[in-house]
């Protein structure tokens, strides 16, 4: 008898016609949990969690699994055994409710609005999304307690509406009224809820101006402007004023354009003060501190950088410069090149020209792209920007848009302090900064449309050149690309091609083994350039027998299966393989482990079981070979083709243990790296304690804190993509320990929707191992980062639950880190009393566990709140007990931080000359440690202090030797200290300082 269950709105759900009833309060929230998580293992602690919150009773797992047995007596009451149930199955450590679109409307929903995203046609795109917002009855699970539906699980769903009536209102308004009066009735109830969601009001406006509204239309900017003036003290956004604009002049029809033109015409300045008006003001001068610690001088965040202009930023950076190296020799594509040279008319300003390059592994798509990018780069005075998004990388660790994206912001100079929380936001400023400007931009290696699509300009001027092994439709559909889909080279150029790298008379020699060979690698360049290297090294090796070699090799890449020439393709490398010599055959097998898109040294020789020494031959004779290219110093990579080949070697070569070893020694060579680095970014602060790396792990090792962020930096996107890889190859403890390894650093510069991507991994990875540590730390470090986001409950829910976890395993000082972040971010919203609560449970716990150091610094963080309250006095007193305590016990660095709090605690009383006194105590201690970037950071206080007491001169220097650093670094501070350091100049020169 079939069962059907409704979360959209009132929980209900029936057995055959027969509706059911689904038992007391705490069962029916349990039911509702597993509902909005449909088809996802859902831990009993995380249920518990969900039902109890903060105050569960003891017998609480108990309750659990008697409501679990009476739901699944009620759905199948003839079911023969616990084990056998249909729709609640036990899976790791909790439950999961099994369903599919025809059983549960929340799947319907999404399997509706999947359709609509996947159909090009506006008009059935409408109707999609109409069916699906009809099965929306209310509120996502109304009707349970509410205390149980505050959980995040609910407010997800409830998001996924919004953005479905979004969704509806831009497809509708490509469609003609009949479609669009359907869709206003659902616009006009979630407007009516959500008044200061400009983005939704922006769609209400124009749909109703479409539907013959304007006056009432133009009544609702009207409204919305002033509620936004009232409870936020802002005026519209860009979105809004285009909205009225577009009414005005009866333009109604929504596309990309209606965002970017509000986008586009926005005060750059007035996010920041959306965001302070909220309640999420910035905590002090110190830019960018962004991180809780012991050290932290009270975990403090830029208050002082200015807002970021797009058009005065590009103007003071030097244009970026990110192509690929041009290419020493480019044989063949000149009817290609000539078509492509067609494409940028003298008036090329007055448009986006985008150009989709198709075709197979290894057929020379990104060599395509990148000569002609060098060819046409001297008309895009503006910069060229490049990534590749491994979108087939045989790894699977492909490049999320928000990644590059916001790889693009930090070429274009945007500090990380000024780059928006979430993708759209953070397109939008993309939008903005390449608005009147000429920029070239390749995007190779795509996957689809999707990939792409938020990285494409908003506005005229721009050259956008995308590789994919797909041919994007999408884009030639929506955005009028040009479509060219490159095929295996002829003949004639495939011989050129082996003539320009062996020397025209090597080929003349044998004509007839040279068109051999060019057959026999299918015309693909990449297996063409395979074998040339293998020959060039081996000059006297003749033709004839190199053409023999490669047609006695049988194989294919099943890998690539339904790409013809792969077949010819496994011939080349495997000629140029079997020269190898075993160990350099080896490693190349190995490499094909590695989850990122280039390898250092030593990950190399980690995956090996090597030292640094020893892994080098092999590594020069594969890069002699061209089965690896050393793209910089020290880093090498390979073609995914070749990465697939070897894949498929060690697979049929090497025994699952000994690849199961190297995984091993490879994720533990970033985890215990990555942990080295950030003993040196913040020596005292609280951090995991590792068990020693299996043997032949090489472990990386760091003088000093440059090199310890440049080295995070420079391997970022394996990082991440080891956390991913690492979860998804059954190693999740190395995944949730390398995450809580790499938390500060995302942190401190500024990734949050990384930092957010990488926790969400480990917290599935340490709840697939039952890992309540594990969970533990991963809840908190989510918790912070969603604070970031803003994503304020969010926030509160995996704090709580991080809580509770470190409660389980008796880690009080975890416990007190939780209420530090807690504090924290309470500070963040102005709510400093609710912070110094949690301050107050913080010391208590540290006190229990015996941590002194952590007394001390929540003694700091405590007074630097009160200096942002104006209790300048109590945060003397507060401040002074952390600094005997550090100085008692040998805490040179939470030494540091008190001295530079007390500085900015007598600063703001006017008394500079005990300001500097304090700062000049902290810089001593901070050059003492080697911590750079809080070096930097009294500097810039000293600086201000100077400021204050009109030395113009001495506050110059002091900025500009913090600005040294920072620019050292490659920090997002530096921007604001250059601003400041202009001010002290200006005035030291009696001229009006620009930031006064």
């Amino acid at each position: 008898m079939h069962t059907r269950f409704t979360v959209l709105g009132p929980l209900r759900a029936w057995r055959g016609e027969v509706e059911l009833e689904l038992g007391p309060p705490k069962q029916r929230a349990l039911l509702a949990f597993l509902l909005a998580q449909p088809n996802h293992p859902v831990g009993t602690h995380e249920i518990v969690d969900a039902l109890w919150r903060q105050n569960p009773p003891d017998s609480a797992v108990n309750v659990v699994h008697r409501h679990i047995g009476a739901l699944r007596r009620l759905f199948e009451p003839d079911m023969p055994s616990r084990g056998m149930s249909r729709w609640l199955v036990r899976a790791s450590g909790g439950y999961r409710l099994d369903a599919d679109p025809e059983s549960l409307d929340l799947l319907r929903f999404r399997h509706l609005r999947e359709r609509a995203s996947g159909t090009g046609e506006p008009a059935e795109a409408t109707e999609l999304l109409v069916e699906a917002l009809t099965l929306w009855r209310g509120p996502t699970a109304s009707g349970i307690p509410p205390e149980v539906r505050a959980h995040p699980a609910f407010g997800a769903v409830d998001g996924e509406h919004l953005a479905a009536v979004k969704h509806a209102a831009e497809r509708a308004l490509e469609t003609g009224r009949e479609p669009r009066a359907r869709v206003l009735v659902t616009l006009r109830q979630a407007a009516a809820l959500h008044m200061l969601d400009e983005a939704l009001q922006a769609r209400l406006i124009l749909m109703l101006a479409a539907t013959g509204h304007q006056a009432e239309a133009l009544e609702v900017y009207r409204t919305v402007r002033a509620r936004l003036a009232d409870d936020l003290g802002v005026q519209p956004g860009p979105e809004l004023q285009a909205a009225q604009r577009r009414v005005l002049a009866q333009t109604y029809v929504w596309d990309d354009s209606a965002r970017a033109e509000g986008t586009r015409s926005a005060d750059p300045a007035r996010a920041d003060a959306r965001t302070e008006s909220a309640g999420t003001d910035r905590e002090s001068e110190t830019a960018g501190t962004g991180w809780v610690s012991e050290s932290s001088g009270g975990g403090r965040e830029s208050a002082t950088a200015e807002p970021f202009d797009p058009d005065h930023r590009m103007s003071l950076v030097v244009p970026p410069a990110q192509l690929p190296a041009k290419l020493p020799s480019f044989t063949g594509r000149l009817d290609e090149l000539a078509r492509f040279r067609g494409l940028l008319p003298g008036n090329s300003a007055s448009t986006v020209v985008i150009s989709a390059i198709g075709g197979m592994a290894g057929v020379g798509k990104t060599a395509l792209a990148v000569h002609w990018a060098h060819q046409v780069a001297d008309r895009f005075p503006d910069g060229q920007l490049y990534v590749d998004l491994r979108g087939f990388h045989p790894s699977g660790t492909v490049m999320s848009p928000a990644e590059a994206i916001r790889s693009f912001l930090d070429a274009l100079g945007v500090p990380a302090q000024r780059v928006p929380a979430g993708l759209d936001a953070q397109a939008a400023l993309y939008r903005s900064l390449l608005a009147r400007r000429r920029v070239l931009i390749v995007l190779d290696n795509a996957r689809d449309t999707e990939h792409v699509r938020a990285l494409l300009p908003g506005a005229p001027g721009c050259l956008v050149v995308v590789t994919s092994r797909h041919q994007l439709y999408g884009l030639v559909a929506a955005e009028g690309a040009y479509s060219l889909t490159l095929d295996v080279l002829g003949e004639d150029d495939a011989l050129r091609f082996l003539s320009d790298r062996l020397g025209p008379d090597r080929i003349a020699r044998d004509p007839g083994a040279a068109r051999a060979i060019a057959a026999a690698c299918g015309g693909l360049p990449l297996a063409l350039a395979v074998v040339s290297a293998r020959a060039a090294i081996n000059p006297a090796f003749p033709l004839s027998g190199i053409a023999e070699e490669l047609a006695e090799s049988e194989g294919s890449l099943h890998a690539f299966s339904g790409e013809a020439p792969a077949a010819d393709a496994r011939s080349a490398f495997s000629w140029s393989y079997r020269l190898l010599s075993p160990e350099a055959a080896r490693v190349f097998r190995l490499l094909a482990l590695h989850p990122g898109a280039d390898c250092s040294v030593a990950a190399a020789a980690s995956l090996a079981g090597l030292r640094r020494a020893e892994i080098r031959p092999p590594l020069a004779e594969l890069s002699r070979a061209h089965l690896v290219s050393e793209t910089e110093p020290g880093r090498f990579t390979c073609h995914e083709l070749l990465r697939a080949y070897g894949s498929e070697l060690g697979r049929s070569l090497d025994a699952p243990p000994e690849r199961r070893a190297a995984r091993r020694r490879m994720f533990d060579h970033y985890l215990h790296s990555a942990h080295a680095a950030d003993a040196v970014l913040a020596p005292s602060r609280e951090r995991l304690t590792l068990g020693p790396p299996v043997a032949g792990t090489v472990v990386s090792e760091f003088a000093d804190q440059a090199r310890a962020a440049e080295w995070l930096e420079t391997n970022r996107s394996v990082l991440l993509a080891a956390v991913e890889q690492s979860a998804r190859r059954g190693c999740g403890e190395q995944s949730w320990q390398l995450a809580a390894g790499i938390e500060l650093y995302l942190d401190r510069s500024g990734r949050r929707q990384e930092q957010f991507v990488a926790q969400t991994t480990a917290a599935r990875a340490a709840q697939g191992l039952g890992d309540v540590r594990g969970q533990a730390h991963a809840h908190r470090a989510l918790g912070f980062a969603n604070g970031r986001l803003e994503r304020w409950v969010d926030a509160a829910g995996h704090l709580a639950r991080a809580l509770d976890l470190f409660a389980y395993v008796g880690d009080r000082a975890g416990q007190g880190r939780v209420h530090r972040y807690a504090a924290f971010l309470a500070n963040a919203r102005g709510r400093h009393e609710e912070a110094l609560e949690h301050y107050a449970q913080a010391g208590l716990l540290y006190r229990e566990a015996g941590r002194r150091s952590g007394q001390a610094s929540v003694a700091n963080e405590v007074g630097w709140t009160h200096i942002l309250t104006g209790r300048y006095t109590e945060a003397l007193e507060e401040c002074g007990r952390a600094l005997a305590v550090h100085q008692e016990i040998g805490d040179r660095n939470g030494e540091a931080a008190a001295w530079d709090s007390l500085g900015y605690a007598h600063h703001h009383l006017h008394e500079h000359d005990r300001a500097l006194t304090c700062y000049e105590h902290a810089l001593e201690l901070y050059r003492a440690i080697r911590d750079r970037y809080l070096e930097a950071d009294t500097l810039v206080h000293i600086g201000d202090s100077r400021y204050a007491a009109g030395e113009f001169e001495r506050a110059a220097d002091a900025r500009r030797q913090a600005l040294d650093i920072l620019d050292g670094l490659g920090h997002p501070d530096a921007e604001a200290v250059r601003g400041k350091l202009k001010d002290a100049v200006a005035a030291g020169a009696g001229e009006q300082p620009a930031h006064l």
